[in-house]
């Protein structure tokens, strides 16, 4: 017969572990999975985790530039989709000559999407601008088309603008982990650009040239009028004009990176990069 006074074993433990886990995958609507999740974690765990509650009525709106990615934009949307957060997904359209311009019609009568078609082809930075202004939610974020960037990560990136803590968020590929091995010369360009903007916007921040930029909306709302650059120019400059807001509460997050070659479609190139430094420059003061 057992003793009752006895503490349980590591067995018994694991057993009651592995319960409570089932009934949190099975998906019983009885089950508060957040108080699950913190009853076997923890509460600073599960904050570290990125394991928190959403507010009632709470929405991520997800900005998506897209110029020529019908290779991987059905799966870029799909796991934007299950990324874990109520989304409004904003399809930005830069004129793709791919077929990826017609597969956005596909998405258009569907909830929870906005679908914006440019008249030309002008770039990331004009695809943004207009994105910005379609977007409703409480916190609007940046992803590319293609699928270096995990949108899986997205509520862990949100996390800090949903408790009050942070205004704008950066995930930074430079103090994550998972990193796909690249271009040596990419990196040393990127750190380089990083100090530079740091040196002229007092932030102290790992990795400028992320995509993985979040804002409150009320932020990106009130800079998106005033930004300017069309291209890759944007990040340095939407950096620059962060930073000389005041009060302005920026953090930043690990994130992982899965880059592509440019034989896979990658668009940025060394041109590209001496714009970033001229706009450095030129938005020194926001």
């Amino acid at each position: 017969m057992p003793d009752p006074f006895s503490t349980p074993s590591a067995s018994e433990e694991e057993t009651d572990v592995a319960r409570r886990l089932a009934e949190m995958l099975a998906g019983d609507e009885h089950v508060d999975r957040i108080a699950l999740c913190e009853s076997l974690l923890g509460v600073a765990a599960c904050r570290q985790l990125g394991i928190y509650r959403i507010p009632a009525g709470f929405r991520l709106s997800v900005v998506i530039p897209v110029y020529n990615e019908i290779a991987t934009l059905a799966k870029i949307v799909e796991r934007v989709r299950r990324c874990g957060l109520p989304t409004q997904i904003v399809l930005v359209d830069d004129y793709s000559t791919d077929g990826s311009r017609e597969m956005l019609e596909q998405w258009r009568s569907e909830p929870g999407f906005t679908i914006v078609l440019q008249p030309r082809n002008q770039g990331k930075g004009a695809a943004l601008r207009a994105g910005f202004a379609a977007s409703t939610g409480d916190v609007v974020a940046v992803q590319d088309a293609d699928l270096e960037y995990d949108p899986s990560e997205l509520p862990r990136l949100a996390q800090p603008i949903i408790e009050g803590q942070a205004d704008v968020v950066f995930g930074s590929r430079f103090r994550g982990d998972n990193q796909r091995v690249l271009y040596f010369w990419h990196y040393v360009g990127n750190r380089v650009l990083t100090l530079l903007s740091n040196a002229f916007t007092n932030l102290n921040l790992s990795d400028m040239e992320t995509c993985y930029k979040l804002f409150r909306r009320d932020v990106i709302q009130r800079l998106a009028p005033r930004l300017r650059e069309n291209r890759f120019g944007f990040e340095p400059e939407i950096t620059a004009k962060v930073a000389a807001l005041p009060g302005i509460r920026v953090h930043e997050r690990p994130i992982s990176y899965a880059g592509r070659t440019y034989a896979e479609g990658k668009k940025i190139t060394w041109r590209d990069g001496f714009r970033a430094l001229w706009c450095i420059v030129k938005y020194r003061r926001g």
